[in-house]
């Protein structure tokens, strides 16, 4: 299990002032579940991501516990597939670049089989992302994720800018590595189809978890969520408005 306890992070300036980015996040993730990470841009989702993955600058000041399966090691165990597609190499084929993370990672992979898990055609291999769609794009950086063969991925807005098809694909290719004993956490913005897919949520505002809650309280007008900010997301996402 990945456990997150209490974890604080600030920034310091070159004056010596510090700049607070998170307070107080705990969180966990199991293998064969999937547990969602949502808020408002700007909400410290990605930063999450960074702490746990331990790519934060060096200006960073952290605080709290992080343990994957009680120790504090956590390298070469879990894996991002990274928001943005500007993460990928522009001067390097798709094969090239899983082919690179699985060798940082010491493992061996088929490229073609990986590709098709991701749910793209092996001929994706040997393009280069100016070639790619957004939704290839998107199941690329996946991929690069899958070929280090570890047990937790973590995905960070993994359908950012996708159109509605193409989302839902992604989603379900996460609930699938899930249902392959995988342990996947998705950060996202896109509450409803997180809820289809996540075990449990955590909703974060302002660099606060205000509440964690099954994906079965996310309904109707959001009743049975606890916290107000919960509700509103959820009411805001939806459509739906709760009347007096």
């Amino acid at each position: 299990m990945l456990r997150i306890e209490d974890l604080t992070l600030s920034f310091r300036s070159r004056n010596g002032a510090s700049t607070p980015a998170l307070s107080g996040i705990s969180l966990s993730l199991m293998p064969g579940e999937v547990a969602g990470l949502i808020g408002a841009s700007g909400a410290g989702k990605s930063l999450i991501a960074s702490a746990i993955m331990g790519s934060l600058p060096p200006n960073a000041a952290i605080t709290g516990r992080m343990t994957l399966n009680g120790t504090a090691t956590r390298a070469g165990k879990l894996a991002l597939a990274p928001q943005g597609v500007e993460a990928l190499d522009p001067l390097a084929t798709v094969a090239v670049q899983i082919q690179r993370f699985a060798t940082l990672a010491r493992r061996q992979v088929l490229i073609g089989p990986l590709l098709t898990r991701v749910g793209l055609s092996a001929d994706v291999a040997a393009k280069y992302p100016c070639q790619l769609s957004g939704g290839m794009a998107k199941r690329v950086l996946l991929a690069t994720a899958l070929a280090q063969q570890t047990d937790y991925i973590i995905a960070d807005e993994p359908t950012l800018g996708l159109d509605p098809a193409a989302a839902d694909g992604l989603m379900a290719i996460l609930a699938g590595l899930a249902g392959d004993g995988k342990a996947v956490l998705v950060i996202s913005h896109d509450l409803p189809r997180l809820t289809k897919i996540a075990r449990r949520i955590t909703i974060l505002q302002s660099g606060r978890a205000v509440e964690t809650a099954p994906a079965s309280a996310f309904w109707g007008d959001g009743a049975a969520l606890q916290h107000p900010f919960s509700r509103a997301l959820w009411q805001a996402q939806t459509g739906v408005i709760a009347w007096a």
